[in-house]
């Protein structure tokens, strides 16, 4: 399988994330990979590592730690 070998020959590197909402876990997930796009290319899996509420004043502002993988190009 052509597919099978192109993608056991390329490397993945892993950054970690953390998105920050107001509104839910997944509004926090979905903003610290929507950021992270804009600046890395071929995004590829998105892990959920931690959830946790921080509360201020109050107020919970929901935190989403994610660990990205995504196509490593070395320094092209």
């Amino acid at each position: 399988d052509p597919m099978a070998k192109k993608q056991s020959d390329s490397v993945y590197r892993l950054v970690d994330v953390v998105g920050v909402s107001d509104k839910s876990w997944e509004d926090a997930g979905r903003r610290a990979v929507e950021t992270a796009a804009s600046s890395l290319r071929d995004l590829r899996v998105a892990e959920v590592d931690r959830l946790d509420v921080k509360i201020e004043n109050g107020k919970l502002i929901y935190r989403a730690k994610l660990k990205l993988s995504f196509k490593y190009h070395g320094d092209d």
